[in-house]
């Protein structure tokens, strides 16, 4: 059964494939040779990641959008931005990871979760706090961020705490 790491790697390519498959299959009048060689390192792409080897998978789309950018195409995809591929990879892998971890650790990044953001609303609603503080609630929120997304709860209470810690400075009780 594959961790919530590789389940956010799968759902990247999965997400990768779909944008590309949708771009080849559309009219767009871009050059058909350009686009030809395009679908053929799609179709290798995929089948180096059913056979277990997402790296070359992923070297190959990115050698996609190299092609792509190299040749002008007017329509192609561009890569996503590093928040846009996180966001669209979470969207993806939303219906994989309850498959994958136990509903006993759901549960519990769901409770970090619902603290964290209450935490956060509260420190954000905090008069007076200074542009550091607010900057500190913004990276530790982050952190937290990722290490629910890998489903590392060890790493997303930690955060929590340290959350916690600043709004009882700021006299927000969470």
């Amino acid at each position: 059964m594959p961790d919530a790491y590789e389940v956010m790697l799968d759902a990247e390519l999965s997400k990768a494939f779909d944008v590309w498959s949708g771009y080849l299959d559309a009219e767009t009048g871009d050059d058909p040779q350009v686009r030809a060689r395009l679908r053929s390192v799609l179709e290798s792409a995929r089948k180096a990641a059913a056979e277990g080897d997402p790296v070359t998978a992923r070297a190959l789309v990115t050698d996609m959008y190299d092609a792509a950018g190299e040749s002008a195409l007017r329509w192609a995809p561009s890569p996503p931005r590093p928040c846009e591929a996180d966001r669209q990879a979470r969207d993806y892998a939303k219906d994989t990871l309850p498959q994958v971890l136990p509903l006993s650790l759901r549960d519990r990044l769901d409770h970090v979760v619902i603290s964290m953001s209450v935490t956060r609303r509260r420190l954000e609603a905090a008069p007076g706090l200074d542009a550091a503080t607010r900057q500190d609630v913004l990276y530790i929120t982050a952190r937290a961020g990722m290490a629910l997304d890998l489903a590392h709860l060890t790493a997303a209470r930690r955060e929590l705490e340290r959350l916690k810690v600043i709004a009882h400075r700021c006299g927000v009780e969470s």
